[in-house]
């Protein structure tokens, strides 16, 4: 795939200078940011965080969080290749996290039953305006989930989240730039009670009920390239587990399969710089992998984005056998269709700009 180059504008208040790195020390990051793949471009005042703190997916009664001003970026949609800007902005406790067309003027919950497509990506669609689309919410809804936010507002003017390298640290990064801050009451906490599995042909997802609060996962693939093979991990996601193990992870693709892809309208923006490109025994991408299983760790960042469209604290274990995006959304909505299955305490669940204390009757799956 022709290279894009890498990079993202990043805004924020009031231009400021300075200099850091991902996940970094404390300190003041401005100007041209060093990053692992290449340089992201920021105005305004950015403070990174180390990363120490257990949060949101593994506390015992976590709170709601916001963020604290708004920050954005603008980059290349993955599947469209075309130009979007992006912008998280604070949300009152309650509301949950929701996608917003600025183009089009419609709000879109990030729910489960909100799926529209899960084809190489998680698409939502607004439930009365069929033409209100965002794809590949993925990675923004893992690093919201993954550092804690439970309320905000993700305002695109496209049909696409960007994918700016193809994981979720440049949104992290954001979110540490913008900082932020706690909110009245208490995160909802969905606890499975008993174990529901899909499969698809020898594919499977399964969730399980857990002791503890919060989601522990582990996640097997096999692919034929020599250079993935088969790779298993096994995870408790705490907000450091997650910025530490799996933030920095990339999608990744076959060689063999692009021409299929931009033949049938998807990966119009991928490029080296934002996707890991294997070829037999070979990862194209001149820099290489950044853990030598990257791949099984972004399948479980893919996961997590994924589940925490449940809209609460999945307090659960998941086990994912050659799942992806499409499999994720089903277990969600075999959980919720029965409603022996699961149990919610400790806060309310949003739901379409009010709160309820249950979620949506699952719909049907779209493929």
């Amino acid at each position: 795939m022709a290279s894009l180059g890498w990079g993202a504008a990043i805004s924020a208040g009031a231009p400021h200078r300075g200099s850091g790195q991902y996940p970094g020390k404390r300190g003041e990051a401005h100007g041209e940011v060093p990053w692992q793949g290449g340089p992201i471009w920021v105005r305004g005042r950015c403070r990174t965080v180390e990363c120490v703190l257990d949060g949101f997916l593994a506390t015992d009664r976590p709170g709601r969080r916001t963020l604290k001003t708004a920050i954005g970026c603008v980059g290349v949609g993955l599947h469209s290749g075309r130009r979007v800007s992006l912008t998280m902005r604070p949300a009152a406790s309650g509301t949950g996290i929701v996608f917003r067309r600025a183009d089009l003027g419609i709000d879109i919950p990030a729910r489960f039953d909100r799926v529209l497509d899960t084809r190489l990506c998680t698409a939502l669609v607004a439930q009365d305006a069929p033409q209100a689309r965002v794809g590949t919410v993925e990675h923004v809804m893992a690093a919201l989930a993954g550092t804690g936010i439970t309320d905000a507002v993700v305002e695109i003017d496209a049909a696409e989240v960007p994918i700016l390298d193809g994981s979720a640290a440049p949104f992290v990064f954001l979110i540490d730039c913008a900082g932020t801050v706690a909110l009245p009451g208490t995160a909802p906490n969905l606890e499975v009670l008993k174990r529901i599995r899909v499969e698809e042909g020898e594919a499977f997802a399964e969730l399980h009920p857990s002791r503890e609060v919060g989601l522990t996962a582990t996640v097997t693939i096999d692919f034929p390239a020599s250079a993935i093979g088969r790779q298993q991990l096994s995870l408790r996601v705490s907000q450091s587990a997650f910025r530490t193990q799996l933030a920095e992870a990339r999608t990744f693709t076959l060689a063999e399969e692009i021409a299929r892809l931009r033949a049938a309208g998807l990966a119009q923006g991928g490029s080296l710089a934002n996707a890991v490109v294997v070829d037999g025994p070979l990862v194209l991408n001149p820099g290489g992998l950044r853990q030598p299983d990257e791949f099984v760790r972004h399948k479980l960042l893919d996961a997590v984005g994924d589940l925490a469209l449940c809209g609460a604290v999945l307090s659960a274990r998941f086990v994912g056998h050659r799942s992806g995006h499409s499999l994720n959304n089903k277990v969600l909505r075999a959980l919720f269709a029965d409603r022996s299955a699961w149990r919610l305490t400790d806060g309310e669940m949003a739901a379409d700009g009010a709160t309820t204390r249950l979620p949506a009757a699952a719909a049907p799956a779209f493929a």
